[in-house]
């Protein structure tokens, strides 16, 4: 079973451009779902989505680091009790910012459903990205 979703891309934005996308509520609401989030640790977050074809309405959890550029996150969904976790880093390059995503704790579901969540979350992620990516050309207009 996989355990570890790991995702990369290179931004031609400013590294304060691309933390503000994936911390403050405003910008988070615009581009991923709805967020009551605050990049400090110990808040409990919720992100309450659309209703859509997977049911997935809520998630939440609780910030666990939030050091510039780190931020992790305890991410529950819906009414499950499975925790798994998020981790997002920042890095600058000569020409923008490299953002590493990784979620891990998949295994924490029972059986065929860590298997089924596993493959939700690697194509949420990819839109998720795609998401970031499109908010930061079209919004914020830097790169």
């Amino acid at each position: 079973m996989k355990d570890l979703i790991s995702k990369e891309v290179v931004f031609n934005h400013g590294i304060e451009q691309v933390w503000n996308a994936i911390t403050k509520a405003e910008e988070l609401s615009t581009w991923f779902i709805k967020a009551d989030f605050k990049a400090e640790k110990g808040y409990q977050y919720t992100f309450t989505a659309e209703p859509n074809e997977k049911g997935c309405t809520v998630i939440s959890g609780e910030v666990k680091v939030a050091t510039p550029y780190k931020l992790v996150y305890s991410w529950i969904v819906g009414d499950t009790k499975t925790e798994t976790i998020v981790t997002w880093e920042l890095t600058p390059t000569a020409s923008g910012t490299k953002l590493k995503l990784k979620h891990s704790g998949i295994a924490n579901y029972a059986g065929e459903t860590a298997i089924a969540m596993f493959e939700s979350f690697n194509g949420g992620w990819d839109n998720c990205i795609n998401g970031l990516i499109s908010y930061l050309k079209e919004t914020i207009n830097a790169g």
